[in-house]
């Protein structure tokens, strides 16, 4: 068994796919429209045959309770890998991006958290080995 997709919850796909794409970097491979909203999926860059992430239209009424009490605890909604959290973070930085938490110290890796303008936090992981 394997991970073959993963979800995040987005308030406008459109908006979402130009943030995971042009600000992150993730390419598209599905964006199917279905009525009001589409499939729409992406790969990392790096591992295009890779586990697609879902951006998933918030619509769901149980969507709103859920993602506003994790970020209102500071939880991030997914975490992704980067080689170098520190870089990732100047890099996101530099594009505007907001972080809730700059890199941190956190054992054996270095974490740091952003908003996504969709409504969710985002956390980044780098291994410090």
């Amino acid at each position: 068994m394997r991970i073959y997709m993963t979800s995040v919850f987005v308030d406008d796909q459109k908006l979402a796919k130009n943030f995971y794409t042009e600000i992150l970097g993730f390419k598209v491979k599905n964006d199917i429209p279905m009525g009001e909203f589409s499939w729409l999926t992406l790969v990392s860059s790096q591992e295009e045959q890779g586990t697609e992430l879902l951006l998933e239209p918030s619509a769901h009424p149980a969507v709103g309770p859920y993602r506003d009490a994790l970020k209102a605890d500071g939880i991030p909604a997914a975490s992704f890998a980067v080689e170098d959290v520190q870089a990732e973070y100047e890099r996101l930085s530099e594009l505007g991006v907001q972080f809730t938490q700059e890199p941190m110290d956190a054992g054996p890796v270095m974490v740091a958290t952003f908003d996504d303008t969709c409504g969710n936090l985002i956390q980044i992981s780098s291994n410090k080995s």
